[in-house]
């Protein structure tokens, strides 16, 4: 049984419904499938294409990190802006609620065990794995469930990891791990094994790390672009250096933290950003990691309802993942490609 794993209640997806026959007019609450990872009889699925989205309600990293703690609530709210957004794909591509991996009060490292079983668990069943966050923590669990799945099918060696974030997420945790830890000990873990650590980080604010940590990530041999080289003209020059990352690694790991992004777009996070991404970039670069057919698990972080406007950061974390959606279908060649 997966610990600290609970299947989302039936019903628990609801909206507007202009048709409850025409497929064309659906929205996602009505083409939704609950599964429960717990069910010994559930079969891994053999249609065109499966994705299916877990929530990791914790953001115990979140407060270790001294940061704003809320995220917990993220995937709840994240699931609402989901529920009636329409369907624009093809029937073949079915969408899953694979439930939630619940953190509060348990210590870190246990619960990013538990996302790392249920990640496995999600990839075993041919499902392809969406992670809302959640503190950004989640990032380590996810981690751990890729692996888990790599191995397994012999493809650990070459795992390139792409992090939207305003932070490198490589402190020191001599102390305690949190949700300003995950890369170093990604790296520690990987160089422990003889594997490579492969590091991408877009979107790299001065004013949120020291001058340690860009010291460490040359150590590190990270490669990062800071937010302020990251504009509409400069996506070309972007796009090539994703490219040379994608080209030497096998599977790719892609992770936003919502405070990548301008906190006019995302005030609803652990750390703002006045001077962050705008979300049309982040969107852009994202579809074209997509297309690479390397993608292997994606998760959406930092989202904290507690502050909030309207809603406005969870619904941008919604958009993104409708767009990371969008752009799978087309991957598949399951898009709605007569749409006017």
């Amino acid at each position: 049984m997966l610990k600290h794993y609970y299947p989302t209640e039936e019903g628990t997806w609801t909206g507007r419904v202009d048709s409850t026959t025409d497929y064309e007019a659906f929205r996602w609450h009505q083409w939704i499938k609950y599964i429960d990872l717990n069910d010994p009889s559930i079969e891994p699925f053999d249609g065109d294409f499966g994705i299916a989205v877990i929530g990791y309600c914790c953001d115990e990293g979140v407060k270790l990190n001294k940061g704003r703690p809320g995220a917990e609530k993220g995937p709840e709210h994240i699931r609402r802006e989901l529920m009636n957004i329409p369907c624009h794909f093809k029937p073949g591509l079915k969408l899953f609620d694979a439930g939630d991996v619940r953190g509060t009060d348990v210590p870190l490292m246990e619960s990013q065990e538990a996302l790392g079983a249920v990640v496995a668990k999600v990839l075993s069943l041919n499902l392809y794995p969406i992670v809302m966050g959640g503190g950004h923590e989640v990032a380590f669990g996810n981690y751990k469930g890729i692996m888990q799945h790599l191995k397994n099918t012999n493809r650990s060696d070459r795992l390139g990891i792409i992090n939207f974030d305003a932070h490198f997420d490589i402190r020191p945790y001599h102390e305690s791990a949190s949700s300003g830890t995950m890369f170093r000990q990604i790296a520690d873990e990987r160089l422990a094994e003889g594997l490579s650590f492969n590091y991408y980080c877009l979107g790299i604010q001065q004013r949120g790390n020291t001058r340690q940590l860009f010291n460490t990530a040359k150590e590190l041999n990270v490669r990062y672009d800071l937010a302020r080289d990251i504009t509409q003209e400069k996506l070309v020059d972007v796009f090539a250096s994703l490219d040379r990352f994608m080209k030497h690694n096998d599977a790719i790991y892609v992770t936003i933290c919502t405070d990548v992004f301008a906190s006019a777009y995302a005030p609803g996070v652990s750390s703002a950003q006045p001077l962050g991404l705008q979300p049309w970039i982040v969107l852009t670069a994202l579809k074209h990691i997509v297309r690479s057919e390397k993608m292997v698990s994606f998760d959406i972080a930092e989202v904290s309802p507690r502050f909030d406007r309207d809603n406005v950061t969870a619904n941008l974390a919604s958009t993104v993942i409708f767009h990371f959606v969008q752009e799978l279908a087309a991957v598949h060649e399951l898009d709605c490609e007569d749409f006017v």
